[in-house]
């Protein structure tokens, strides 16, 4: 009598069915394809499970954050002359900075307004890196060390270090080094690794949610507002 055994086409589908159940269960964050609607199957995060009347301002800038990531922002980080308050360079681009822009933008916060009050105020506490001699509301806010300067002037300024996960909070703005010089920056997720290690939304070519933040060298980390 022959025993029974698993034809290989059979073991092959079953193997990747299983393949795809553990990338469903290990990647909260991926989009399932709905064959009866042609629509997609979106996973929620830990933040999209909150209710929008309860959502605090964290929970926007990173809201705010992740539809760049679904917009698919394009990098690009040139002068452009734009209206203020609330101006913005093209929908469809920006830089890293932009990221953050935009982010906190949906939580009402206009860092495009707050940097150019505090610097026209303050000059000479910001970066002179480009030979300016006053504010130009085009640009300012647009630029890494500007961005730090404040929030480590009206933000909490909290650890560059990984050591413990649980000092990254979603909504948190990290800045890093690259091995070049660049300065680089992104918005801390709710989605994490297996380890707990939070996942960063940054714009570095086009807009990613991915696992980074230990990629680079981190020079600053802030939480804004306070409250």
């Amino acid at each position: 009598m022959k025993k029974a055994s698993i034809k290989a086409p059979a073991l092959t589908l079953l193997i990747i069915a299983f393949l795809l159940l553990a990338v469903y269960i290990f990647l909260p964050d991926i989009e399932i394809p709905n064959s009866g609607s042609g629509q997609f199957l979106h996973q929620l995060s830990p933040v999209e499970k909150i209710d929008p009347s309860d959502r605090a301002a964290a929970d926007l800038i990173l809201l705010g954050a992740r539809q760049e990531v679904r917009n698919m922002t394009r990098y690009d980080a040139s002068y452009q002359i734009i209206d203020y308050p609330q101006g913005d360079v093209d929908a469809d681009q920006g830089a890293c900075t932009d990221t953050v822009i935009r982010a906190f933008r949906n939580a009402g916060i206009d860092l495009q307004q707050l940097i150019h009050e505090d610097m026209a105020d303050n000059f000479g506490l910001y970066p002179d890196n480009w030979g300016l001699t006053a504010p130009d509301t085009n640009i300012d806010h647009r630029r890494v060390p500007n961005q730090m300067q404040f929030f480590k002037r009206f933000g909490q300024e909290l650890t560059v270090k990984t050591t413990e996960s649980n000092q990254w909070q979603w909504g948190d703005v990290v800045y890093w080094r690259f091995a070049n010089g660049d300065e680089h920056c992104g918005i801390i997720s709710d989605k994490t690794t297996v380890s707990g290690y939070p996942l960063v939304i940054h714009n570095a070519g086009v807009t990613r949610e991915e696992d980074c933040l230990k990629r680079w060298e981190i020079i600053g980390h802030y939480r804004y507002p306070l409250n």
